[in-house]
């Protein structure tokens, strides 16, 4: 067994309109080290509002909600100042919703029956400013997802890159083949400080928010491999 986190704890907000979901996502997190669950939540509408009072870490937000769904409640999030990571909880791999969630901001999606071990594991990393979802999982949910206007994603994909230096564009395709930090340092043969400072220039400059963004802007340009 791993050993508790040493740094500060995480804090979880839980949105869901099933109660059962709450209280075995809420008994799992509230027992890891390292995590507490700070609020729970039944539907999109009281996100924010719950956020303010709750500051959260991270937002475990589910995607079907009677009256304000979980995509119209992230996109709201995100779009505001300083907001706590998303991570989108869902009953499908494959889901137009989830990959307008992720274009909106969301650091990833977990499926709601994954194992209680790796949710926590999840949870941490997002709440270390990691995405959890590898450039694997998004070649598979875009490709099974119909989804409209691609040639103008694309369009606009490549428009964006072209704006970027060449090393913020070998960076960038770097980050969409799911390479780390550390990783992109040693093919590109700079420090891992370098790259750190690349990367927060290109979400600067697309006017993204975290690496699952890159991916997926690198994705509709047809550089992703």
């Amino acid at each position: 067994m791993s050993s508790p986190p040493s740094g500060p704890e995480i804090r979880v907000l839980i949105v869901d309109d099933d109660a059962l979901v709450r209280a075995g996502l809420s008994m799992i997190l509230g027992g890891a080290p390292g995590l507490v669950v700070v609020g729970e939540g039944a539907d999109g509408q009281e996100v924010p509002r719950l956020v303010a009072e709750h500051r959260p870490d991270v937002v475990l937000m589910d995607i079907r909600m009677p009256r304000v769904d979980g995509l119209a409640a992230t996109e709201r999030l995100r779009a505001g100042a300083s907001p706590p990571e998303v991570v989108i909880l869902t009953t499908f791999h494959a889901d137009a919703q989830v990959l307008r969630a992720l274009r909106a901001g969301a650091a990833g999606f977990l499926l709601k029956d994954t194992p209680p071990g790796d949710l926590v594991s999840a949870i941490r990393r997002v709440g270390a400013g990691e995405p959890i979802l590898s450039p694997a999982v998004t070649r598979q949910l875009i490709a099974h997802v119909a989804d409209g206007g691609a040639g103008t994603r694309r369009e606009q994909a490549v428009t964006l890159l072209a704006g970027l230096s060449d090393r913020e564009r070998e960076v960038a395709l770097a980050v969409g083949r799911g390479r780390s930090n550390a990783e992109i340092a040693a093919e590109l043969y700079m420090s891992v400080a370098t790259v750190k400072a690349h990367v927060s220039r290109v979400l600067t400059k697309l006017e993204l928010n975290n690496r699952v963004q890159i991916a997926l802007i690198v994705h509709d340009a047809g550089h992703l491999i």
